[in-house]
């Protein structure tokens, strides 16, 4: 690999670290700039995240850190998270991932539009409350249902688990990000610890794209809680957008 285009692996690797830790949804950077390296599909997932689950990981310390981040939630979805992704990266060869794209493409639309007709979405101040049983169930499912898609195939995960947070438990944004961050940190580690088995991680320019993710996740992660909730409002329509346009870019 050229020393181009290391550096600019490397770029990318801060940038998603950054992107990953306000709202989620760092793959869309990095699984591009992987592929267009030369890297394999699956060489290019499992780069990802191992640089990912250092990322996600130094931003979810951060956000704990500075309190607000959800234990009694974050803990357990993120343990939870392991094995599922784990099956879903062991699933990632057997099954067309392509079928999924068109119906993440939809949810994804659906959530740009939901965002923006719902100004006041994830804007209220955060207040401690026992989270109802059948509110801990819904979660549990989500985030199971999510976890496999991020070892399978992976874009946009923080996202959708930012998302479930706010709809379904009612955090605002910066709570919600926060709590996403513990679990997409368990998806990444369920999803890598398989590929690590496999032998598709490229440690060397995985554990050199770590260090710039975990850069990218610490600005992020302090610009987040600095800005609070409007600023991660403003971010997470633009990753959707993106988003939306890659996966109808991949469809065509």
């Amino acid at each position: 690999m050229q020393t181009g285009q290391v550096v600019a692996l490397l770029a990318a690797a801060l940038a998603a670290g950054w992107v990953d830790a306000v709202v989620g949804g760092g793959g869309l950077l990095q699984l591009p700039a992987l592929l267009l390296a030369g890297l394999s599909p699956v060489e290019a997932l499992a780069v990802n995240k191992c640089a990912g689950v250092f990322g996600t990981g130094s931003a979810a310390v951060t956000y704990a850190r500075k309190a607000v981040s959800d234990p009694g939630i974050a803990v357990p979805s993120g343990l939870l998270a392991v094995p599922f992704a784990g099956l879903g990266a062991a699933s990632a060869s057997m099954l067309n991932a392509a079928v999924l794209k068109p119906l993440v493409l939809v949810v994804l639309i659906g959530v740009a539009a939901f965002v923006t007709m719902r100004p006041a979405f994830g804007a209220a101040a955060h207040s401690e409350r026992r989270i109802p049983a059948r509110i801990a169930v819904a979660v549990g499912l989500a985030g199971t249902a999510i976890a496999f898609y991020d070892g399978l195939l992976g874009p946009g995960t923080g996202t959708f688990l930012l998302i479930v947070f706010a709809s379904v438990v009612g955090m605002d944004f910066v709570h919600a990000s926060a709590t996403a961050k513990a679990v997409n940190t368990g998806t990444n580690l369920g999803a890598l610890m398989v590929f690590a088995w496999q032998g598709h991680v490229l440690w060397g320019l995985g554990l050199g794209m770590a260090v710039c993710n975990i850069a990218g996740a610490q600005i992020g992660a302090r610009m987040a809680i600095r800005r609070g909730a409007r600023f991660v409002r403003i971010v997470l329509l633009c990753v959707v957008t993106a988003l939306v346009i890659r996966l109808a870019y991949d469809l065509m």
